[in-house]
């Protein structure tokens, strides 16, 4: 049989070619001022960056002598790094090993309680659930400084000030991450997998387990906000520690920063090196984890 081909009218077919002409115009615009936007907002978080790059390269001389922006004649990095993981008996090693647990175990175990409160909030059923859900929006407003002192008291009370437990509890808690959980797993955890798990014999942990299958790119993010969070924390171990070989970096640098006398100047090239140094863990872990978000962004769809 032969296949008749149906005219497509003429003024419908030049207006297909009208609007073909028209699209990319606009869509230029809006990619030139996206462009734009992003270039300038990029620029203004890049310079700072780049500034302490290019001071970490100097010695105490030319970071004071020559212009901030651009490097100086004499290349002083390896100089520098050798001098911050020496001084006081590399007590700058010490700090970077206290950050990494603080915020590498606060961020998991925060993520991991964030994912099964989340869960428990948006699959299950139980009087008072909406209440707890507000209290936790609640918290999530309350600042932490605000919290510092009660948490002193409270680790005060049991004896657990100046310890690596003081600054660890309070870190294996996240609001937002549980707030998160739970909006995620609404949407992206389909109630139709889990009750096919139920009817083929899983149990509730292991609904559970596949549930968080479908949260990783949430999860990820919970783990890099509270992961960031902590490492940048300076209040709360400031208040509970006293001992400077439990100082997390930002602590440990201040103390630096507030000596006094004639090595003033050289204590300040070695804060900023060690602010160089400190930042490159928070740069790995994004470009580490970045691929979980493209990965998970088509996770819990549901075929109809």
């Amino acid at each position: 049989m032969s296949q008749q081909t149906v005219p497509v009218p003429i003024p419908a077919a030049r207006e297909r070619v009208d609007a073909r002409r028209q699209r990319p115009r606009r869509s230029n615009l809006e990619s030139i001022v996206a462009m734009t936007l992003l270039s300038l907002f990029g620029v203004y978080f890049l310079v700072p960056y780049f500034w302490l790059i290019v001071s970490s390269t100097k010695d105490a001389g030319d970071l004071f002598g020559t212009f901030g922006f651009w490097f100086a004649p004499n290349f002083n990095l390896f100089s520098n790094l050798q001098q911050l993981f020496t001084y006081q008996d590399g007590i700058y090693t010490r700090w970077l090993l206290n950050t990494l647990l603080y915020a590498g175990v606060g961020a998991l175990v925060s993520t991991w309680l964030a994912a099964m409160a989340g869960y428990a909030l948006a699959k299950y059923v139980f009087r008072g659930r909406n209440l707890m859900f507000s209290l936790i929006l609640g918290a999530i407003l309350v600042p932490v400084t605000a919290l510092a002192l009660p948490l002193y008291l409270l680790m005060s009370g049991v004896g657990l000030t100046n310890t690596y437990w003081a600054v660890l509890l309070p870190s294996c808690v996240s609001p937002f991450g549980v707030y998160l959980s739970r909006i995620y797993a609404a949407t992206a955890v389909p109630d139709e997998l889990l009750e096919a798990a139920r009817i083929d014999g899983a149990g509730e942990f292991r609904a559970f387990t596949m549930a968080v299958n479908l949260m990783i790119p949430a999860l990820v993010t919970v783990f890099l906000f509270q992961f960031v969070a902590i490492w940048n924390n300076y209040f709360l171990p400031l208040v509970m520690l006293s001992d400077e070989k439990l100082f997390p970096i930002t602590v440990g640098l201040q103390t630096w920063n507030v000596t006094t006398g004639g090595v003033t100047k050289f204590l300040y090239g070695l804060i900023i090196t060690g602010a160089l140094i400190s930042s490159l863990p928070l740069l790995a872990g994004c470009v580490a984890l970045q691929r979980f978000w493209r990965g998970g962004l088509g996770a819990g769809s549901v075929k109809g």
